[in-house]
């Protein structure tokens, strides 16, 4: 049984009003295969994306399918998201990011298999 690693944010949706919208989004992985990325964004479905991808956003500009990220200063990424009836770009904090990408790469605990002894103290 493997775990699910979630992160949950808020990002701003960057609109032509004067003040950018707060949404929620969430972050996660299945630790039985950390390196693929679920990113939910409300209004759109669940987005597959490689790990890898997610990391080198926060570098330098990349695309993946419908799905652009770059970094914003230091602090900030910016997920630009295209569907066939628009474009949406958010920014992200790069903290929760980080924190939720550095989870994916921590071994999963181990586990007691069933039956097995527990050691007293």
């Amino acid at each position: 049984m493997s775990l699910v690693i979630q992160e949950h944010l808020r990002a701003r949706l960057v609109t032509d009003g004067p003040e950018p919208r707060l949404v929620p989004v969430r972050l996660s992985c299945d630790t039985a295969a950390p390196q693929t990325v679920r990113l939910r964004v409300p209004g759109t479905a669940e987005l597959t994306i490689g790990r890898e991808v997610l990391e080198d956003g926060l570098r330098s500009p990349v695309a993946d399918g419908e799905l652009r990220l770059w970094p914003c200063g230091r602090a900030q990424l910016v997920v630009e998201l295209h569907a066939p009836d628009g474009v949406a770009v958010f920014q992200l904090d790069n903290a929760p990011v980080l924190r939720f990408l550095r989870r994916t790469y921590a071994p999963a605990p181990a586990r007691p298999t069933a039956g097995a002894a527990t050691p007293l103290p």
